[in-house]
């Protein structure tokens, strides 16, 4: 994974957005393998082990400064959220990445890993039992899919020999510390906002993040014939999202969604939400989207045997050990009193 100079000293694996959940969780793997670890995002990721670099894919001087001296890269950063200006999305994941690979390549990089999405393939319609297939930036839905497909073939376009490439889509990924997902999950279960689409019958694969963060790592130490390909990560255990949801409820302590509303309503009521946040950017995140409609009453899961075969990986936890880790992570929360107003009603 790792080289060393003449002296001795181990050169460092760059970790790119060590400041979310999978970010970290992948740094702190690779340390815990005895590897040289330094972390570049916008944040600190106050990492004990890891040389904190602070920057943006935006900066072409900063991110030289990160890489320079790296034997090995892994891309997590991106913008992420569900609204906003598509150009925002392309400064950070389509440029960015791009001026990413070429100090990469400047700098002497030999194992570039890309993290994208399976979204990159997803164009609406159900996924059942399929490998990863190719990234579609013209049909992608929503500017996160879209510039996350344009970043990874442009990725894969930078594997050579000097510089190994490959891309890695790790699915709905999950976990203790999870503030995209499971924060937004239980917030809406606990204020009665959070509906199921088609009953929630959908069959979906999500991700483990030790199990997704292990995938990543595996994949520095792929293989010859690995590189250049794209792979889907999940837990190879795909189950209907009402139960997903439920699970993420129990381990909180908060209502199990029950109310069903017709997928073709969400989808509808998503497109004009969008068309009101677009011009009230300050209200925040949206309640509904269509991109979350389609994700929440569209079956996708996938082939995993491509993925193992290739990364020599298989998860180690399960979802219901996965779900057990997450009702002990947030055991102290669901224990504490409500809070009050300064009139003392909850």
């Amino acid at each position: 994974m790792s080289a060393r100079h003449a002296a001795g000293s181990v050169l460092p694996v760059l970790v790119t957005g060590a400041s979310g959940m999978l970010g970290r969780a992948v740094a702190t793997a690779i340390l815990a393998r005895g590897h040289a670890v330094r972390t570049f995002q916008r944040g600190a990721a106050d990492l004990p082990g890891a040389v904190d670099e602070r920057g943006s894919l935006t900066d072409p001087a900063a991110v030289a400064r990160a890489v320079e001296g790296c034997t090995a890269v892994v891309h997590l950063a991106a913008k992420v959220d569900v609204t906003g200006p598509e150009a925002e999305y392309r400064a950070v994941n389509v440029e960015g990445t791009r001026t990413l690979l070429a100090a990469a390549r400047a700098a002497g990089v030999r194992r570039f890993v890309m993290v994208s999405s399976p979204s990159v393939a997803h164009v609406g319609s159900s996924i059942v039992g399929e490998p990863a297939g190719p990234a579609d930036p013209a049909r992608a839905r929503g500017p996160y899919a879209r510039t996350k497909a344009a970043a990874e073939l442009a990725a894969l376009a930078a594997d050579t020999p000097e510089m190994r490439v490959l891309a890695v889509r790790p699915h709905i990924v999950w976990g203790p510390g999870d503030t995209q997902l499971v924060a937004r999950v239980v917030d809406r279960a606990r204020r009665g906002r959070l509906p199921l689409l088609g009953g929630g019958t959908a069959l979906i694969d999500t991700t483990y993040v030790d199990n997704a963060a292990d995938a990543l790592v595996a994949a520095l130490q792929a293989p010859a014939d690995a590189w250049g390909g794209s792979y889907v990560v999940t837990n190879g255990e795909p189950r209907p999202v009402r139960d997903l949801l439920a699970g993420m409820c129990r381990a909180a302590g908060v209502p199990v969604p029950a109310r069903s509303v017709p997928p073709g309503v969400a989808r509808v009521a998503g497109a004009a939400i969008e068309r009101v946040w677009a011009v009230r950017p300050q209200w925040g995140e949206p309640p509904m989207t269509r991109f979350v409609a389609e994700q929440m009453s569209t079956a996708h899961w996938f082939d995993q045997r491509r993925t193992r075969e290739a990364l020599r990986w298989a998860p180690a936890v399960t979802l219901d050990e996965g779900f057990a880790r997450l009702a002990a992570h947030l055991a102290p929360a669901a224990a504490a009193p409500a809070p009050t107003s300064p009139e003392g009603r909850v």
